[in-house]
């Protein structure tokens, strides 16, 4: 076994010895697109077993730090653990979701292409789907109500129904921790109450869930932790201790009325 990475937060902790169980642990992420910085020295460590929202106003890198944790986008600096390894090595036990937008949905390819695509690492490149997987694959479209959408083209879906998919995709991974980037994004009423009902149903079993989220009003019901981004961290941890008027006052300042935050707050 490799040695785990030390990972050293700005006030000197070492976080990867201090939670050596930790989905995903990050310390001094620097992100800059071009000239632009986007994320300022992030230190984040994710509780084992937590339900997390990463929420922030536009542009304050919720995406851009769930991307540069995993490897899609580059780091100015950091280091990153999944669960106490170097993300590398425990690529297998994360299963990530992107946002809608960034799917190329012409790409010819049936809903049930989709979802064994979840399982390549066990079928292996250049190699044809066994009964086995078909099956894991037909489940998982059950799970989320898509099993009659099965030899559909994924182009000639709904956004929602796309949306589906790629968590039955998701699923199909049999990942330990569930990365999701804005699942709730342009989704009819149904389609989130089926995301969220699956994602609790995995959190139930001792999954991880990282989404970034949009609606703040919906935190406070949908998940037990919650990481507050501009730029930099503005807080995190327990929803009830951190989902506070004053920290999302300093993250979303004038966006948001006083009275609104307040309001969302409070619950």
């Amino acid at each position: 076994m490799k040695p785990m990475p030390e990972l050293v937060a700005q006030d000197g902790r070492t976080l990867a010895a201090d939670h050596p169980e930790s989905p995903l642990a990050i310390a001094g992420m620097t992100v800059s697109y071009g000239d632009k910085p986007v994320l300022f020295s992030v230190d984040f460590v994710t509780p084992p077993g937590a339900m997390l929202a990463v929420i922030g106003p536009n542009g304050a890198g919720k995406s851009t730090l769930i991307k540069a944790a995993l490897g899609i986008v580059p780091r100015v600096s950091g280091k990153v653990t999944v669960f106490g390894a170097p993300w590398r090595d425990a690529r297998h036990r994360i299963a990530y979701v992107p946002q809608r937008a960034s799917v190329d949905w012409d790409f010819p390819a049936t809903v049930l292409d989709v979802v064994l695509m979840g399982q390549y690492r066990e079928i292996g490149f250049l190699r044809f789907a066994g009964a086995r997987h078909r099956s894991r694959a037909m489940e998982c479209l059950e799970r989320v109500g898509m099993q009659g959408f099965a030899h559909r083209q994924i182009g000639q879906l709904s956004g929602g129904q796309q949306q589906r998919v790629f968590l039955a995709r998701a699923l199909a991974q049999q990942a330990d921790l569930y990365v999701m980037d804005e699942p709730f994004a342009g989704v009819d009423a149904a389609t989130e109450r089926a995301i969220i009902a699956v994602l609790k149903d995995l959190n139930a079993q001792g999954k991880t869930i990282i989404c970034v989220h949009h609606d703040l009003a919906t935190v406070q019901d949908y998940f037990s932790h919650v990481l507050i981004l501009n730029l930099r961290k503005i807080a995190d941890g327990p929803v009830s201790a951190t989902f506070t008027p004053e920290n999302l006052q300093s993250a979303y300042g004038g966006r948001l009325a006083v009275a609104q935050i307040d309001r969302i707050a409070v619950g």
